[in-house]
């Protein structure tokens, strides 16, 4: 599931910086794959919760699970609400400012979903302490974004502002979930509670 949600960001991405409306398509139709995946895995845990009554390890590995199906899923969602973009294309490039903030971000937030995938398919502790943190580069970035915004003028200023604030908002998002797969993995392998204090907002 990781990795098609990492092919849908690779598109959503891409959507972003081109708007290309086919690809936009083939995103919205893979998410249909993505929430068949996400029912079918949820099911298999609670299964593993019903049947087996897994304590310990085993109980961190299946909770850790159920809410990495969650951040994987609202990462979908998330790439949904940047292709549907697509067709106000021009308003996200008319503010050359904020697009190549909107670039940066893209390129952010793939690359931290791409190391949160690595270290949650590996079970690899050290690359997902290196996600600690990684979404305050982001904050800053959407930072910059909201002031270049506050600097747009003319008659679209107004819709300019929507389509990039969403935009900036989703990849905001998607860095906060991929450190917060980091921090599921700290805990499931470690039982460290203290890494699930910090949770991702609506």
């Amino acid at each position: 599931m990781a990795l098609r949600v990492d092919d849908s960001l690779r598109r959503s991405t891409q959507v972003l910086l081109t708007g290309d409306l086919e690809l936009a398509h083939e995103v919205v139709r893979g998410d249909d794959e993505i929430d068949a995946m996400l029912v079918s895995l949820t099911e298999r845990c609670y299964d593993l919760l019903g049947l087996q009554s897994p304590v310990a390890s085993d109980l961190r590995l299946v909770v850790s699970v159920l809410r990495v199906l969650g951040d994987l899923e609202r990462t979908g969602d998330l790439c949904l609400r940047i292709v549907k973009l697509a067709p106000d294309h021009h308003l996200l490039t008319a503010n050359a400012e904020t697009f190549v903030i909107l670039e940066e971000m893209a390129v952010e937030a793939r690359r931290l979903f791409g190391v949160a995938a690595r270290a949650w398919s590996t079970k690899d502790l050290r690359l997902a302490r290196t996600l600690e943190g990684r979404d305050d580069a982001m904050d800053a970035h959407y930072a910059r974004l909201m002031k270049a915004i506050l600097r747009t003028q003319g008659a679209q200023a107004v819709r300019i502002a929507v389509a990039s604030v969403t935009a900036g908002r989703s990849l905001e998002r998607i860095a906060d979930h991929s450190v917060m797969i980091g921090e599921r993995l700290r805990y499931m392998l470690t039982g460290d509670l203290d890494s699930l204090s910090k949770e991702v907002g609506p």
